[in-house]
């Protein structure tokens, strides 16, 4: 399923670029008709770029030459990028606008002699195969839809069993969310652990951290623990092709968030897998930063019952724990 997910999204891109390229020609068409002497200069500065490859590649061009050829591109460039600014024109006007500027819509990344796929189709083939499934829905749980009205100021230690409000508590874990988007290549940055019972914004927040990732341009892998579990051990058995893919993107996709952990049915081989998934995240491997963002209902007294000590260990060492309290915002909307 993955190699055809690849397939129509490349198809997707090569259509993609070609419009991005005829646009821009119809453009530059345009600004001629507009401004007659920038095609002029564009001409001849193909025309000398021309003559200087064609010198290269027949091997008799001396550094005289060569350096002639760049003089003159070099002074038409001048002249072309002060026309531009007499006529008000963007420099940017003869570049295509690719969606994606690292790829240019290609959907690769050339290194030498290597190609590497592009964070931006990655993140759409987790997008269609596995986060598509599940709950992530960043074009309505953003920053700029976050609402701390739903949080009362109320200090009520009876009721909340803790000395500030539920405002001042989400204030303060917004902050400390922040703080991770900020310092996301930081190795130090410690990942993030929200505990909390259902309907208090856990889940909307960890989809308000993943909009601002993804606008880094980094890739985000969001699973139940359930589903994520269930993939893996199914992969171990050979009992689902697509696992080999979530397995291995699980393990390296920039940010993982694993969701409603402590709803699944454990046994030992989970434990291991989901011990080996926090550790080897933790790990950084290959130089590569990794961080996990993990919602749970499960309280912290909960986590160390239920779960083995080295995955408790990982939590209380390399995760900044963040507690949410309040009333269930799913109530507060429908009363209002």
């Amino acid at each position: 399923m993955a190699n055809t997910t690849l397939k129509d999204l490349l198809k997707e891109y090569e259509q993609k670029k070609l419009k991005a390229e005829l646009d821009f020609e119809n453009k530059k068409i345009s600004i001629y008709s507009k401004v007659p002497k920038l095609k002029e200069l564009d001409d001849t500065i193909n025309s000398y770029a021309l003559k200087e490859m064609k010198s290269m590649l027949i091997g008799n061009s001396s550094n005289q030459n060569l350096d002639f050829f760049k003089q003159q591109i070099n002074s038409l460039k001048k002249e072309k990028e002060k026309l531009l600014q007499d006529n008000n024109i963007d420099l940017n006007s003869f570049k295509p606008i690719y969606e994606c500027p690292i790829c240019n819509d290609t959907g690769y990344i050339f290194k030498g002699n290597k190609s590497f796929l592009c964070n931006c189709i990655k993140q759409k083939m987790f997008d269609i195969e596995f986060n598509k499934s599940n709950i992530f829905n960043i074009e309505k749980e953003n920053f700029s839809t976050f609402n701390l009205n739903f949080y009362s100021d109320e200090e009520n230690f009876e009721k909340y069993k803790e000395k500030i409000s539920p405002r001042n508590n989400i204030i303060r874990i917004k902050e400390i969310a922040n703080n991770f988007i900020k310092n996301f290549n930081n190795s130090d940055e410690k990942n993030l652990l929200f505990t909390g019972n259902t309907g208090l914004g856990k889940t909307f927040l960890s989809n308000c951290i993943a909009a601002e990732i993804l606008k880094q341009g980094k890739t985000v892998l969001y699973q139940t623990a359930p589903n994520m579990l269930d993939a893996i051990i199914d992969y171990k058995f050979g009992k689902n092709n697509m696992s080999y893919d979530i397995y291995d993107n699980i393990l390296n996709v920039d940010l993982l968030i694993i969701d409603d952990l402590g709803t699944e049915c454990m046994n030992s081989m989970k434990f291991t897998e989901l011990f080996n998934i926090i550790n080897s995240r933790l790990l950084n491997q290959n130089n590569h930063i990794t961080k996990t963002i993990i919602s749970t209902n499960l309280t912290l007294k909960d986590l160390h019952d239920n779960y083995d000590g080295r995955i408790f260990s990982r939590f209380i060492g390399n995760y900044n724990i963040c507690k949410f309290f309040g009333d269930d915002i799913r109530f507060i909307k429908k009363r209002n």
